[in-house]
């Protein structure tokens, strides 16, 4: 009875170390006599016991691996300090274990001689506006020295850079001096851009005022010009009228000469000093003076 329990426990054992089950996205690495066998891919696996070994589990995701930050001198003799971190797949599990003794040292040491390299040939300035291009020189120094160890190296990220305390006050001020020189800027553009706006509408104005009185001149000047036209218009209508009628009355010399004696009187009334006789009228003062005398006669006469 205990033979069989002995030879139940045997055939357990046995059992045991000669099923395996390996899971979805990884692979086992198996040795014979301490030398590589093969690689068993997820499923059921069978090994000989105490023959065969699993030497190692090698996952296939992708995996990432957080480098510790690193102090970096810049070539402007600044020292700063980078975080990264780096997204890697294996993609030959036996190299990744038989040709390094750690894959994630051999990844985390070549990381970091490389920042070191690559920061070290750039400014400070350099290394905040250029993280892709220092990303993208990681990549692929990484995945060249990577291929060997079976390893495909997919991103590498920069995190963080940080400058030291003094650095970064001084990169304030210099910001904030900026942005005061951009307000400043912008305020004197806004400023020149009002008076600009504020030219152009008194200088329209002035032109509209002034097209404005020059149409009221004209207008006035025209209707000016209009008033006077018939006001003469109405005068030689009235002297036509006159004329006329004194035409059509048929008039003597006499009554023409007494009409122009009492215009002349009308003329003697004015404000005038002087007054000017026409030559015409003199006849008629003459006969006046013919026709006085006759009276002065007849009175006589009569006396």
């Amino acid at each position: 009875m205990a033979f069989l329990i002995i030879l139940l426990v045997i055939i357990f054992i046995i059992a045991f170390k000669s099923i395996k089950v390996v899971k979805q996205a990884e692979v086992y690495i198996i040795e014979r006599l301490g030398k590589y066998h093969k690689i068993a891919d997820a499923g059921l696996t069978i090994i000989i016991p105490f023959i065969d070994h699993v030497r190692s589990v090698v996952s296939l995701k992708q995996q990432t691996m957080d480098i510790p930050p690193q102090g970096v001198i810049t070539k402007d003799n600044v020292t700063i300090t980078i975080d990264t971190v780096v997204f890697y797949k294996i993609t030959d599990p036996a190299k990744a274990v038989y040709e390094i003794q750690s894959l994630k040292k051999g990844i985390e040491y070549l990381a970091i001689t490389t920042i070191r390299d690559i920061v070290g040939k750039m400014d400070l300035d350099s290394t905040f506006s250029s993280r892709d291009a220092i990303n993208d020189q990681l990549r692929v120094i990484l995945d060249e020295a990577t291929d060997q160890w079976g390893c495909k190296i997919d991103r590498v990220e920069i995190k963080d850079i940080t400058p030291p305390a003094d650095i970064r006050d001084a990169m304030e001020k210099q910001m904030n001096a900026e942005r005061n020189k951009r307000a400043l800027i912008l305020q004197a553009e806004g400023e020149r851009q009002s008076a600009i706006t504020i030219a152009e509408g008194q200088k329209e104005a002035a032109i509209l005022q002034a097209e404005a009185d020059k149409e009221s001149k004209i207008r006035r000047a025209a209707g000016e010009a209009e008033a006077i036209r018939q006001v003469a218009e109405a005068k030689a209508k009235e002297v036509e009228m006159i004329y006329g009628a004194i035409k059509n009355s048929n008039p003597d010399d006499k009554l023409v000469q007494l009409k122009s004696l009492e215009a002349l009187e009308k003329v003697a009334d004015g404000e005038a000093n002087k007054v000017f006789i026409p030559f015409e009228a003199t006849a008629a003062l003459s006969s006046l003076g013919s026709v006085k005398e006759v009276f002065k006669d007849n009175e006589k006469k009569t006396k």
